[in-house]
């Protein structure tokens, strides 16, 4: 499976293409999807261009690129996306429109009561390891039974693919579906090894704003074209 990331907590100053509004996200989806992407990770925002978990963003934006595609949407929760009072697990509680699945970041406080809020509401729950301790973590939990996706992430740094082996290493065992992506300098040779090990990947401007050479690229379809193009998706 191919992923596209559209927009992550970039600002158009990082990428002139990056969408920040819901209705520019919808046309982006739809743009992404054309060109190959097989499923959608989106980061809402406020009005004012903010990462957000609160209730009337998070619905204005999923509805907005369902409208758009017919592909599954996922939503992050990562703990710099909430702003607002309460917490993450109340914001989630009050959701009136539900992702297809979250992604929970195992190392972040209150990763496991948030993943069984989320659970507890029909949305599937990715687990997202950057370290190996969070996987280790992960693995001695009782999530990897409830978890629907292993979402194995790695930093921006050169050289991250022994890490990524070491990470499959771990989680592969549990014969959970995995997506494995980089960031930023990661990003190309850690999408080659997630083709190369036959695993789903990902790829938009939330994790790079440059094809594999350092070549501009016009916007996220033009990242999943690449992607596509070195075997990210396979039908």
């Amino acid at each position: 499976m191919l992923q596209a990331c559209l927009n992550g907590s970039r600002d158009v100053d990082e990428h002139p293409a990056v969408p920040v509004t819901a209705s520019a996200c919808a046309e982006d989806a739809r743009a992404a999807v054309e060109a190959g992407a097989q499923d959608l990770h989106v980061h809402p925002r406020t009005d004012d261009g903010r990462d957000s978990l609160a209730p009337a963003d998070v619905a204005r934006w999923v509805e907005a690129v369902r409208e758009a595609v017919d592909v599954p949407v996922g939503v992050t929760t990562g703990a710099w996306a909430w702003t607002g009072g309460g917490t993450p697990i109340r914001a989630v509680g009050a959701w009136t429109t539900l992702p297809d699945h979250a992604s929970v970041n195992w190392h972040e406080r209150g990763a496991t009561d948030l993943a069984t809020a989320l659970h507890e509401r029909g949305v599937a729950v990715n687990a997202g390891l950057w370290t190996e301790d969070a996987a280790q973590a992960w693995l001695d939990s009782s999530w990897p039974e409830r978890t629907a996706l292993v979402l194995l992430e790695l930093a921006d740094a050169p050289d991250q693919e022994e890490t990524a082996e070491r990470l499959l290493e771990l989680v592969r065992p549990t014969g959970l579906p995995v997506l494995l992506h980089g960031e930023g300098r990661s990003t190309w040779p850690v999408l080659e090894l997630a083709v190369a090990h036959g695993v789903s990947t990902r790829i938009g401007l939330e994790d790079v704003v440059e094809g594999p050479d350092g070549e501009a690229v016009d916007d996220n379809a033009a990242l999943v074209r690449i992607a596509v193009g070195r075997g990210a998706r396979r039908v």
